[in-house]
């Protein structure tokens, strides 16, 4: 491990698809989903820990969730970077940058989210640090991509150029373009293709790379954050990091900068990834019964049904017949029933549902 490389785990989202289970007050990175005994967030800081030198972590989440980070992981109050309010991933990342960059001005930075299932840990460890040897000797904005499997459409997709790759592994290729959530049309034509990859929102970059392409493309999100510059101590309280957030756009980095910046390139990567985004996600990653239902619960007895996924409480008795692609997930005061392909509505559902209840979310 090198001194100069850092990681940021990025923990500040609310984990609204994953209702009920995920609440406002303790979001799904701070559950343990996958009933490993570990939280995403536990898992994801271990996962890192065999790359970066631990104490170069660092978790950006928002305050309210300050003593749940430092409950769960055995880190310094100082590696804890806390938002004032939620504006997306690029006021994050710059918040993120300054402080780094007072301590290791030549950082080279892993940018990660914190829910991501990684099923083949050696082969991940291996992409990230081929990657960061290559964002060391390179001006370059590295993200990683995942070959695809299937037709997902819950996933932003990356174009790889077909130019000769600049490594001499040939696993890195410039990007060409960047695509939003594709209809399943247009995602089997991704998959066919052989060229696209699903976008991981994993980042690696030296700190000089990022700064100057905040500067000449997000400089509305990058000059707030300015004053982190000067010497550790000057103008650095809860008042400024709130005007600074203030002053900035919500916006995310993909959006606001790797669709723009021309030196952008992808490392093509193959380690059992998924983004656990959705019940779907966890869905695909989990054991079935033989009739491809997803079951938790001791006291969930489930007659005549296929293809669905049910979670409940062990002390809550379920009797459900007749399910065909159905979610079914009961969680304290919660109740979620709603057909698996409609589960990307379930953030709109709890928007209209947050207006006129919202003490019970």
């Amino acid at each position: 491990m090198q001194n100069n490389h850092y990681c940021v785990i990025m923990a500040g989202g609310i984990g609204s698809r994953f209702w009920p289970r995920s609440r406002t007050n303790k979001p799904k990175q701070f559950l343990d989903i996958t009933g490993t005994g570990e939280t995403l967030l536990q898992q994801t800081f271990n996962r890192f820990k065999l790359i970066v030198p631990p104490e170069n972590i660092f978790i950006v989440t928002n305050e309210v969730y300050r003593d749940l980070v430092l409950e769960q992981l055995k880190i310094s109050f100082e590696q804890v970077i806390l938002e004032p309010e939620r504006k997306n991933t690029a006021p994050c990342i710059a918040y993120a940058n300054k402080i780094i960059e007072r301590r290791c001005p030549d950082a080279v930075i892993i940018v990660s989210p914190s829910d991501h299932l990684i099923t083949k840990e050696h082969d991940f460890v291996s992409a990230i640090q081929r990657g960061m040897i290559f964002a060391q000797q390179n001006d370059a904005l590295l993200t990683l991509g995942i070959a695809p499997t299937r037709p997902e459409t819950g996933y932003g997709y990356i174009q790889a150029s077909e130019a000769i790759s600049p490594d001499k592994t040939g696993q890195i290729k410039k990007v060409k373009t960047f695509t939003e959530k594709p209809n399943l049309e247009m995602a089997k034509i991704f998959l066919e293709s052989g060229n696209f990859y699903w976008n991981s929102g994993i980042f690696i970059w030296s700190l000089s790379s990022i700064n100057a392409a905040f500067e000449s493309y997000l400089p509305e999100v990058f000059i707030p954050f300015t004053f982190l510059s000067e010497p550790k101590g000057i103008n650095y309280d809860s008042m400024a990091i709130r005007k600074a957030y203030s002053e900035c756009p919500s916006i995310s980095i993909d959006y606001g900068l790797m669709e723009k910046a021309q030196n952008v390139f992808v490392i093509k990567s193959a380690f059992g990834w998924s983004d656990l985004g959705t019940w779907n996600a966890l869905y695909e990653q989990s054991s079935h019964d033989i009739n491809r239902n997803f079951i938790r619960g001791e006291n969930a007895f489930v007659y005549d049904s296929k293809n669905s996924i049910i979670q409940m409480p062990n002390d809550v008795v379920l009797i459900a017949d007749g399910l065909d692609e159905m979610i079914v997930v009961f969680s304290d005061n919660g109740l979620l029933i709603c057909k698996r392909n409609d589960e990307q509505r379930i953030k709109d559902f709890l928007e209209i549902v947050k207006s006129k209840k919202t003490s019970i979310l």
